[in-house]
């Protein structure tokens, strides 16, 4: 496991200080995707990661490095006019870094070149840190799936937002103080 330290991220703001690197996931990566993974309450298995790498048509995703380790990763899929993000998590080490917002603004940006509209997702309805985040973002809350999560029974929130179509796509302005971390998980807020 990376020995990680909060310490290595700017202590009154959001971003890394060191560059934070976004690249497609690969098999090479899944032995550090599942131990962040795990430290969640209904984590993916490796297999449910092995089969979202094989859907390249339908979908996409990142990992996010810092100093060449694996801190965060999105998965995400194009359906129709849309863009569903399916899992979105990051180390523990690198929460409420930005880390979530980088990999959330990438998949906007990649959503908005392929003619995307709309981005959808669920987040558990007690996961206060993500929804904050989303709402940051752009998203609103309309409608919640009743008993969603096959672990204990919650509620997800269906959260919806409009994206810019890369021609008219500008930066976004984000509170720094948003919280980050076990953002956009589908299926295992």
């Amino acid at each position: 496991m990376p020995n990680f330290s909060a310490s290595s991220f700017a202590a009154s703001g959001p971003e890394p200080t060191s560059p934070l690197r976004l690249r497609p996931m690969g098999t090479a990566d899944l032995d550090a995707v599942v131990e962040i993974e795990h430290t969640f309450t209904a984590p993916w298995t490796r297999e449910m990661f092995v089969q979202e790498l094989s859907q390249a048509q339908s979908a996409a995703n990142n990992v996010a490095e810092w100093d060449g380790q694996v801190v965060g990763y999105a998965l995400w899929w194009y359906v129709a006019d849309e863009v569903h993000i399916v899992n979105v998590a990051v180390h523990t080490e690198f929460r409420r870094r930005g880390v979530a917002r980088v990999l959330l603004r990438a998949i906007f940006d990649a959503a908005s070149e392929r003619g995307m509209t709309i981005a959808t997702l669920e987040v558990r309805v007690n996961n206060t840190a993500a929804t904050t985040l989303y709402e940051a973002l752009g998203f609103q809350k309309i409608a919640i799936r009743k008993r969603y999560y096959a672990d204990n029974g919650e509620d997800a929130v269906v959260m919806l937002k409009a994206l810019r179509t890369s021609a008219a796509a500008a930066p976004e302005s984000v509170p720094d103080a948003v919280p980050d971390g076990e953002a956009g998980r589908n299926a295992n807020l």
